[in-house]
């Protein structure tokens, strides 16, 4: 029956909702827990979606089949009616008898220990080493297809550190590709490897969120810049040199399709495109096409207009992508910055660490959640020592190469003390520090590095003021003085000379 079927769904609406409420409350301290529950949750949604569409057909009724339903209820023999829904139940039983009955209050139910070890196992299967579940860029692979493109302006070599900073740089001078290597396909096949592996991990790390509607909006954003011109790099004025460099003959700079010649200069073609002779030219070509009925001989123009558009539209969504992800990025950074102060012995003991509690959790599936967390608690940290990504304390010899027990008090940031010389010296381009000095009346915060001292900082500033009124005074005051054959000169020149009798 079509209001049984309507019925069910509704309750199973409702269990979805109450079981995507259930999971909300937990807080999981492992990003591993918190990716299984996101993506379990995410997949709760995708049922309510698909169950609330199948519940609105029902109530659009089509077919009107619910409405004769309802009639026969309503006006018919009601137990006639019923006893035929009674022969359709026993004859769809008679036809299926072992099809299994789905409990609806089990179905969405909390995870077994069996269970939750089986969804972290899929979790663990769907990030690399290298990506910390999803805390971390992996773009060595895309490091490596990028050194190897066609077209590099220099020969340096781009690490991989400078490639995290640059990776979404398609201008100069933080971009080493030549703009008409940019049309190649080798490129075009990078761009779309760097786009795929973002959206994809969008995707693994953000499952609660609406990541088409974002894209979309992407999408949008991009054909209104393109339509105004307003595309960084692919404007028209840079397109045109680019289409020139693609279809212009060997030899002719700039070339101009409709006059059948080449410019060596954009200035020259520039001048060229509003003479009367290209505006004629222009006018002749649209005439016999239009007599001829057929498309311009020469489309290269339209046709890389095309391309161009394809290539800019990637990156436009790359530059969008790595905005949205400005954490990870920088947390990735961090991460290969820690990882190249690491001996290969230390490394191999990381990845150890980490498959061990990747066995810790299926061996310990029937534990209690209680003792898991207890059991993660309990750090040997007797020096105090900052923790590392995976909530262990650092190696002392790190915390010794980077001075982390080395304090540095600021007295203008409201003696906050600073660990370490690298903390110290980032501080200063900081609000908090930014917002003390202005709190002081300094407006000019890059002459006041390395001053901690709210003394230091206002006798400093007094005397930068006292410099200032004294250069104008001295530029306001400055006398001018002639001699007998018309020479001018300052005061105090003046005087010296006619002290000596060289006046």
């Amino acid at each position: 029956m079509l209001l049984e079927e309507q019925r069910l769904l509704h309750e199973d609406l409702e269990r979805l909702e109450d079981a995507i409420a259930e999971r909300l409350l937990d807080d999981p301290k492992h990003i591993r827990d918190r990716l299984a529950r996101d993506h379990q949750i995410g997949q709760f949604l995708s049922y309510i979606e698909n169950q609330s569409m199948r519940l609105k057909q029902l109530y659009d009724d089509p077919d009107e089949e619910r409405e004769c339903e309802v009639r026969d209820l309503g006006q018919g023999d009601i137990w006639a009616s019923f006893a035929r829904e009674i022969d359709n139940v026993k004859d769809f039983h008679r036809r299926y008898p072992n099809e299994p009955v789905e409990n609806l209050e089990k179905a969405y139910k909390k995870r077994t220990p069996e269970e939750q070890a089986q969804a972290i196992g899929q979790i663990e299967t769907m990030f690399t080493g290298e990506e910390g579940f999803g805390r971390f860029f992996d773009l060595t692979a895309l490091h490596e297809q990028y050194l190897n493109l066609p077209g590099h302006q220099n020969s340096r070599r781009v690490t991989y550190l400078q490639y995290l900073d640059q990776f979404d740089a398609f201008t100069p001078p933080q971009c080493n590709i030549r703009p008409e290597n940019k049309m190649q396909d080798p490129y075009f096949q990078y761009l779309k490897a760097l786009q795929e592996y973002l959206e994809g991990f969008m995707r693994r790390t953000k499952p609660l969120e609406n990541l088409d509607k974002i894209f979309a909006n992407f999408d949008k954003e991009f054909h209104e810049a393109w339509e105004h011109d307003e595309v960084p790099g692919w404007e028209q004025g840079a397109a045109k040199t680019l289409v020139a460099t693609q279809a212009a003959p060997e030899g002719e700079g700039i070339w101009c399709s409709a006059c059948q010649r080449g410019f060596p200069k954009e200035s020259v073609y520039e001048g060229h495109l509003s003479g009367k002779k290209h505006k004629r030219a222009i006018q002749e070509q649209e005439n016999s096409e239009a007599s001829n009925g057929r498309k311009p001989a020469n489309s290269t123009p339209s046709i890389q207009r095309f391309k161009e558009c394809a290539v800019a539209e990637r990156e436009f969504r790359i530059k969008k992508l790595a905005a949205a992800m400005s954490t990870e990025r920088s947390d990735t950074k961090v991460n290969v910055e820690r990882k190249q102060g690491m001996t290969e012995r230390e490394r191999q003991q990381e990845l150890e660490s980490i498959f061990t509690d990747g066995q810790d959790v299926a061996n310990g599936a029937n534990a209690e959640e209680e003792d898991d967390s207890d059991g993660e608690d309990k750090i040997y940290n007797p020096l105090k020592l900052p923790l590392a990504w995976d909530g262990k304390p650092i190696p002392f010899w790190l915390y010794k190469l980077h001075g982390l027990g080395v304090e540095f008090p600021c007295e203008i940031c409201g003696n906050f003390v600073y660990m370490g010389r690298r903390a110290f010296d980032k501080h200063f381009n900081e609000p908090r520090h930014v917002y003390g000095l202005k709190c002081l009346g300094i407006t000019n915060t890059t002459l006041f590095r390395e001053i901690t001292g709210i003394e230091q900082a206002l006798s400093l500033w007094n005397k930068i003021q006292k410099d200032k009124k004294k250069e104008k005074a001295s530029s306001d005051n400055v006398v001018q003085m002639e001699d007998t054959e018309g020479n001018v000169m300052p005061e105090k020149i003046y005087r010296d000379l006619l002290a000596q009798g060289l006046l």
